[in-house]
């Protein structure tokens, strides 16, 4: 894709999507996001020339709006989420992410873009690719259904990714699509070597890796930037973990089936 393409990043103020729009920002890009408060942008992102604001909550804008919004954008990342608290757990919309991607998806259609547009969706390695599909044990089934009931937002992860899977396939003319799985997030201040797998190595309920937030961020970047990765993982589901040291007593290395 050419250096200049203009993205889309809703989710933009969350602690993964910031680092996402710095990491496009950095590389050159022109990036739109959709926020409805620009203040909890850092002031640096909030004030830089190639970034473009709509106050706005993603579902409270007009079909028209939003297709405005995503006209022209190769590419669009998700790095939506429900906040960790008991009204974002279980208040309304209880499908923010899942209606999110569908009413891009729709906006992205609408605009008939000539060259197919890139989604890559924020998602959770505690959901399977049920494209493969993912064996789970007895055990993690059983954990899995219990956390559906108890926590709304795993079941809007899993429906998000559901959508882009057999909504839009992989064989739509205008969208392609990447669902990045990463495990247990945590925040470092610089990117670091990571792995990618096509399905988890690893429990994500009972033996859940690390991913950092800025890798994320960096691995969607690249994603959105690099045709040969994206050729590589479109229409996939892609686990992210952190590379292991090797001299962690605690960790097992993994190989790398990037």
């Amino acid at each position: 894709m050419g250096k200049m393409m203009t993205t889309l990043v809703v989710g933009a103020t969350g602690a993964t999507g910031r680092l996402l729009i710095r990491d496009l920002l950095n590389r050159g890009l022109n990036v739109k996001v959709i926020v409805r408060s620009p203040d909890k942008l850092p002031e640096d992102i909030r004030a830089h020339e190639r970034l473009s604001v709509t106050r706005a909550n993603v579902l409270d804008l007009s079909s028209n709006e939003l297709a405005q919004v995503v006209d022209g954008c190769g590419a669009v990342a998700s790095c939506l989420g429900h906040n960790l608290n008991l009204r974002g757990i279980y208040g309304q919309p209880r499908m923010l992410v899942t209606d999110s991607v569908r009413r891009l998806c729709d906006a992205i259609k609408s605009t008939k873009p000539a060259v197919s547009v890139r989604f890559v969706l924020m998602n959770t390695a505690g959901n399977s690719n049920r494209d493969i599909p993912e064996r789970l044990s007895f055990a993690e089934s059983s954990a899995l259904a219990l956390l559906r009931l108890l926590t709304p937002p795993l079941v809007d992860s899993e429906k998000s990714a559901d959508y882009l899977r057999t909504m839009i396939g992989k064989n739509d003319r205008m969208i392609e699509w990447v669902v990045v799985r990463p495990d247990t997030l945590t925040d470092e201040s610089e990117v670091t070597r990571y792995d990618l797998h096509p399905s988890p190595i690893r429990s994500a309920i009972f033996n859940a890796g690390v991913t950092s937030r800025i890798n994320v961020g960096h691995f969607m970047a690249d994603l959105m930037t690099k045709d040969e990765l994206w050729n590589q993982w479109k229409g996939q589901m892609p686990v992210i973990y952190n590379k292991v040291p090797v001299q962690s007593p605690q960790r097992i290395k993994p190989e790398t089936s990037s």
